[in-house]
């Protein structure tokens, strides 16, 4: 059962009871990312996600740390470009200590200068490592050359420089004016009772009331069509996609079927014709993303130099039959499977089911059921997808390149 209630203070609290599990998950979702950070500040949501965690005025980090191990709990957060969550799992009968100590980092933290230091050289170390990995790094060249000069191009971790320049009061002032209560859902799932995760959640509130959801605009640069960044590394990392849905759209379950057709399973178009048939890459998939006021279709592959313009030429034949043709009914079909299986598999854990409902309360303003999904999905036609593949793959397209390449080495003409 999914229960939600809004505070007098802003705040939503929005639960979900599982009576026969052992665990309650839990966490505080506040709805501003990386997107929202002004110059200056890039980084600085996921530079919070990492100082929260070091200390309250009466926790430290190493108390937090051993609070949660002593009752065989979990605790995590994670940043993106329109939301930070900060998350913990524990026994139903430590309910009580988790939302103390949830509370406590989110309303209270410490930020000690030298803790905020230490942060600084980790997070550091961080975009190095992120630097070092090709495969992840062609998808920050394809965002940031989709969205050029905005901020949903820019990566979560912020670049070296403005992390080394963003002072302790930088991450305060943002603090104080995101985490604020109308900005932040908190969500729950497992044994519990609503009635009495609202009142905790109540009693234990330190911040200051209200506050306001961030402004944003949505990006208007054209996207560049070309992005290379060489790298000597054995294999060729590319990127295709183009803008897509935002995340309110109605067409977006018909979406899901698509991507699923192109390169979202085991079964899909570019993963069998890629992989399976002629053997081009290890890894080759599509994803889609999407932000409250724009979105993201896009396929990966990962090859060696000498097979990438074939590899290219495969993805660029396959993106032009589906938006000229759509998808077939056993696609359809085995599409439509795939998803549902996917959700309810999902859902088989409070910590997935917490964050279903967190995530869905805090950008949607509302939680679907499961049943309310699965219709969703249900009602999609081959008519939905074919409308929906040829908006989407008829936008103009982006070629991210990271490897033992030139520039020069690709036709600018030959992206689309």
């Amino acid at each position: 059962m999914i229960e939600s209630t809004a505070l007098d203070n802003g705040l939503t609290v929005v639960t979900e009871r599982i009576p026969w599990v052992r665990s309650v998950s839990a966490g505080f979702w506040v709805g501003t990312g990386s997107r929202d950070e002004g110059d200056g500040l890039f980084g600085a949501s996921h530079f919070l996600e990492h100082l929260l965690f070091k200390g309250t005025a009466t926790r430290t980090a190493r108390r937090i740390a051993e609070d949660v191990d002593a009752v065989g709990g979990d605790m995590n957060a994670f940043t993106t470009k329109e939301y930070t969550a900060f998350y913990l799992r524990v026994l139903d009968d430590s309910l009580d200590l988790g939302l103390d100590i949830l509370s406590d980092i989110l309303w209270s933290p410490a930020f000690r200068p030298e803790e905020v230091e230490a942060e600084r050289q980790v997070i550091l170390e961080e975009i190095l490592m992120r630097a070092d990995e090709p495969a992840d790094l062609v998808h920050e060249v394809f965002t940031e050359a989709l969205f050029p000069d905005h901020p949903v191009g820019r990566e979560v971790l912020g670049d070296e420089r403005s992390i080394e320049a963003m002072s302790r009061t930088d991450i305060a002032d943002f603090h104080a004016h995101h985490y604020r209560p109308r900005n932040t859902v908190f969500a729950a799932a497992g044994n519990l009772e609503h009635a009495a995760i609202v009142e905790g959640i109540q009693r234990r509130f330190a911040g200051a009331d209200g506050g306001v959801t961030p402004v944003r605009t949505p990006p208007t640069a054209a996207p560049q069509p070309l992005a290379v960044d060489p790298r000597p590394t054995e294999q060729v990392h590319v990127v295709i996609g183009m803008r897509s849905l935002h995340s309110h759209s109605e067409d977006r379950y018909a979406l899901a079927v698509m991507n699923h057709v192109l390169g979202g399973g085991l079964s899909s178009r570019l993963f069998q014709k890629i992989r399976e048939e002629r053997g081009l890459a290890y890894s080759v998939y599509s994803y889609r993303s999407a932000l409250v006021d724009t979105g993201a279709l896009a396929v990966y592959a990962g090859t060696m130099p000498t097979r990438v313009s074939e590899v290219l030429d495969l993805i660029r034949a396959e993106l032009d039959t589906m938006a000229a043709s759509g998808i077939k009914e056993r696609e359809l079909e085995v599409a439509k499977g795939h998803l549902v299986g996917e959700l309810a598999l999902s859902l088989e854990d409070s910590a997935a089911r917490m964050s279903r409902i967190g995530r869905s309360q805090l950008l949607h303003d509302k939680v679907l059921t499961v049943d309310d999904v699965v219709s969703q999905i249900a009602a999609v036609t081959l008519d939905d997808v074919a409308r929906v593949a040829a908006t989407v793959l008829g936008n103009e397209r982006v070629l991210a390149v990271v490897g033992p390449v030139e520039d020069g080495a690709f036709d600018r003409s030959r992206v689309a």
